[in-house]
């Protein structure tokens, strides 16, 4: 039986990695995204175009036209979101893993000189997306029969645990994963299905550009020398952690927060 997952943020970064690298190791797919830009951020988002170029090589990688499906939704919408599952069930037999990847920043100053709207945006996308990932998707785990290998994923940051200037709403919502799932993992004792986040490090997305930006960078170049591995990370190798977090191997591990942080956070 293949197994099933919806990730979201999967128009480009992070998101679009996992789907490509969950589809080369066999999986069926739903690729959540907004594709659309939020007023509130100030930088451009994935887009739809976007969107159908990841799901167009995930088939490559997979097994074909029809290995990953393209939704387009707000992952902090339950209704939305509960649409993605409800195809995740009713075209591929079940979920098997929830990914929440979808994640924004915003700052560049002070807290308590951040613009409303813009604290408003990155605590709902970056810890209420999450948060209703688990809420829409984790009965749909547990309706897989037992014996069952669920997987709820987040995405965290080095930043739940490293302190940023002028980044502490980001952080905030961060440091907010990492409790998440751990508290699911506690929730979800004895199921089948378990919990857990990774925490990546400087990784050469468009975030990444955006944060270069308010810092006043011209490029994310002095981002790769905080990091004991000399470089940016690559979406792929955190996408790796994903992928074998929501693999069968990965039985043993909840409640998790798994570094994947080039050694920034050391």
């Amino acid at each position: 039986m293949r197994r099933v997952a919806v990730v979201t943020g999967a128009a480009r970064g992070i998101g679009a990695a996992t789907v490509c690298g969950l589809a080369a190791a066999g999986w069926r797919v739903i690729a959540v995204d907004r594709a659309a830009d939020d007023p509130r951020i100030p930088y451009p988002l994935g887009t739809r175009h976007d969107l159908d170029a990841v799901v167009t090589r995930a088939d490559t990688l997979g097994d074909g036209p029809g290995t990953v499906l393209a939704h387009v939704a707000d992952t902090t919408d339950p209704e939305g979101l509960g649409v993605a599952v409800a195809l995740a069930e009713e075209h591929f037999g079940g979920l098997d893993a929830m990914v929440a990847v979808a994640g924004v920043i915003a700052g560049g100053t002070s807290l308590w000189e951040m613009p409303a709207d813009q604290l408003e945006a990155v605590l709902a996308v970056d810890l209420v997306g999450p948060m209703t990932a688990a809420r829409v998707g984790v009965p749909a785990l547990l309706r897989r029969p037992t014996p069952r290998q669920g997987r709820y994923l987040a995405v965290s940051s080095a930043a739940a645990t490293k302190g940023l200037p002028r980044l502490a709403a980001y952080g905030a919502a961060k440091a907010g994963v990492a409790g998440l799932v751990r508290g699911l993992a506690a929730d979800l004792a004895g199921t089948g299905v378990t919990a857990n986040a990774v925490c990546p490090g400087s990784t050469d997305t468009a975030m990444l550009a955006e944060s270069a930006r308010l810092y006043g960078l011209s490029d994310t170049a002095p981002f790769a020398e905080q990091q004991t591995v000399g470089r940016l990370l690559a979406p792929e190798e955190v996408a790796a952690a994903l992928v074998w977090l929501a693999g069968e191997a990965s039985s043993a591990v909840t409640g998790a927060v798994v570094p994947v942080d080039g050694g920034l956070g050391l």
